[in-house]
Parts: structure tokens; C-alpha cells; sequence
């Protein structure tokens, strides 16, 4: 497992990226109410956001990526290393939206870290 940490960290990467891409988005868009009459107001500018066309190409080669991936790791191996993606979004959103990490939230994910960093020694 440990010569596909690259390619793992890439997929949890580009997965992370999507949801940043897809915040920054929809706080151009902004709220909606989710009812038909909400959505078809919105459709327009979702569609021509180019933060969320880019973010959905993210996902797309993201799960391209992570079919490479468990075509060679043990799912049970490599699907928690999905939870680093909570860690890069998490600061991402500090950094870039100022979003507020409470201390429950950093302990929590650092937790989850740690048991990454269990899992990928075996």
C-alpha cells in the first residue's frame, strides 16, 4: 500500500478541493429554498459558476482517481484515508472563508489523523 500514498493523497486532495471549489460557488449564488420554483431559479447560475463547473470536474477526476486506486489497495485500507480530506477542508475553510474551528472540532479530526496514520502502517 504505502507506493500508492501519492496517488490516495491526490484522490483525497482533488475531493477536498471540490467542496472549496463548490462553497466558494454557492456563496456567490447564494441561498435557495429547495423547491422546485428555488431550483429552477438557481439552475442558471449554478450551471454557468465556473467555481462550480471547476469543483465538479474536480470530483470527476477525483473518483477517477480513487477507481485507480482501489483497482490496487484493500478498500478497508485506503477509504479512511478519505478522513484527511476533513482535515484540508477544515483548515481550508479557516483560511480562505474564516470559518471558525471550535477545539472539539481540531481534536476530532486530529483524532481521526492519528488512526490514519495507524492504518497506513499496516
Amino acid at each position: 500500500m504505502i507506493p500508492y500514498i501519492p496517488l490516495i493523497l491526490l484522490g483525497v486532495g482533488l475531493n477536498a478541493v471540490a467542496q472549496l471549489l463548490l462553497k466558494k460557488g454557492m456563496m456567490a449564488v447564494g441561498p435557495f429554498s429547495f423547491s422546485r420554483e428555488g431550483l429552477f431559479a438557481i439552475a442558471p447560475s449554478v450551471a454557468l459558476s465556473p467555481f462550480i463547473v471547476a469543483g465538479l470536474a474536480s470530483y470527476v477526476v477525483g473518483v477517477a482517481i480513487w477507481m485507480l486506486v482501489l483497482s490496487r489497495v484493500d478498500v478497508s485500507a485506503a477509504y479512511p484515508f478519505l478522513s484527511l480530506g476533513y482535515m484540508v477542508a477544515a483548515i481550508c475553510g479557516w483560511l480562505f472563508f474564516a470559518e471558525h474551528i471550535s477545539f472539539m472540532r481540531a481534536f476530532g479530526i486530529g483524532l481521526t489523523c492519528i488512526g490514519v496514520i495507524f492504518i497506513s502502517q499496516t
